[in-house]
């Protein structure tokens, strides 16, 4: 729900959730109330009293952050405060227009964080995955690091990961832009992800975004070394529904790139083949199921990872049905030290077509954690 359309929201809710004040009011003889002219009785007051409390509690769970079963209160509230029109319905039916659109407005919570959502996908699956990460895996050392190119292994002691526990997991929140081309309009969003790392990793991706005003909700699943893509317009109408062999083969790169990007704890316990090409260069061959593929990585002279660029990962069209082979890099310009470690910040993807290269997501990290339990997503 975008920001302008929430606060109309809320603001109208506040309205209708007060003016059932005013059959409190009457009902319990606390005022003359000329605007409703039929009598109205004690209970019933009680009855305008939790339709008020019911509607404004709607209102302030839309505007700070509604938790996941926000649209029941809004359910019900729409319900009992039609319940309550209904006693003074010569008097109060106009409420009813406001009712039918918070009966809308919980028909759409429902379908974007209900039981059945993306949202709720996501959590459900999040939540397994950390649980089957290993909980307490042991120290990274130095010794760990044996083998690997020089400018691989500074990039890891540089991560502040090298004696803290090898990472298994991590839980990112994040936002930024996206668009499918060059001359497309750039959608804002926000977004979470899990990742598992090991000889079995897993992916699991959600973002919210907004196109020409509308929600759409992307959710991408990487686990047994298969992958899918869905995205829905207003949690309802399927707009991308995208899997098979070259969907597995993209994520695949993917998986390899936030491996290096966001979790260089878990480098030397990966599937990957490291080899030098120069004094700030590295080449990685990643095998995962049925999947090779391979990326060069670029480092600065203080140890920074600053590019990741793969040959094999594959552009998908905007319905997701057909994939196209490109260059695709992902330049990195920031990095924080949080807690010991340092951790990027912004970064973007590229892809290189015809005309040269263009940028088509643009990500700012506000938050990574490793190695949480899997309650910590609740």
């Amino acid at each position: 729900m975008g920001t302008v359309l929430r606060w109309i929201l809320v603001a109208v809710l506040v309205g209708h959730g007060l003016i059932h004040l005013l059959g409190v009011a009457k009902g319990f003889g606390w005022a003359s109330v000329p605007q409703l002219k039929g009598p109205i009785e004690a209970r019933t007051g009680v009855l305008w009293l939790l339709a008020a409390a019911l509607v404004l509690t709607t209102a302030v769970l839309i505007a700070f952050g509604a938790p996941t079963w926000w649209w029941s209160v809004a359910a019900t509230g729409a319900v009992v405060s039609q319940v309550a029109i209904g006693t003074s319905w010569s008097d109060a039916k106009m409420g009813t227009i406001i009712n039918v659109l918070l009966a809308l407005v919980a028909a759409y919570g429902f379908l974007s964080v209900g039981p059945t959502s993306f949202h709720a996908a996501w959590d459900e699956q999040a939540t397994q995955a950390l649980a089957d990460a290993d909980a307490a895996p042991s120290v990274l050392a130095e010794e760990d690091l044996v083998g690997l190119p020089d400018p691989l292994a500074h990039y890891i002691r540089r991560s502040g990961a090298v004696g803290k526990p090898r990472v298994t997991s991590l839980h990112a929140d994040f936002r930024g832009r996206i668009r499918s081309g060059p001359d497309a309009a750039w959608m804002p969003f926000t977004g979470k992800q899990v990742n598992t790392f090991g000889e079995r990793p897993e992916r699991l991706f959600l973002m919210d975004a907004t196109r020409s005003g509308l929600p759409v909700t992307v959710l991408h699943v990487y686990a047994e070394a298969t992958a899918t893509m869905r995205a829905k317009v207003l949690s309802l109408v399927t707009v991308v529904d995208a899997s098979g062999a070259e969907m597995d083969r993209g994520e695949t790169v993917t998986v390899f790139n936030e491996l290096v990007l966001l979790a260089p704890g878990a480098i030397v316990d990966a599937p990957v083949r490291w080899t030098s090409v120069d004094a700030n260069r590295v080449r990685g061959v990643l095998t995962l199921g049925a999947q090779t593929v391979s990326a060069e990585l670029t480092f600065d002279a203080a140890g920074d990872l600053v590019d990741f660029v793969s040959e094999d990962r594959l552009r998908a069209s905007e319905d997701g049905k057909s994939f196209l082979r490109q260059t695709w890099a992902t330049p990195l310009s920031g990095y924080r030290n949080s807690d010991g470690r340092r951790l990027l910040t912004t970064g973007e993807g590229r892809w290189q077509d015809p005309e040269g290269w263009f940028t088509y997501i643009e990500l700012e990290f506000d938050e990574i954690r490793y190695n949480i339990p899997a309650d910590a997503l609740s």
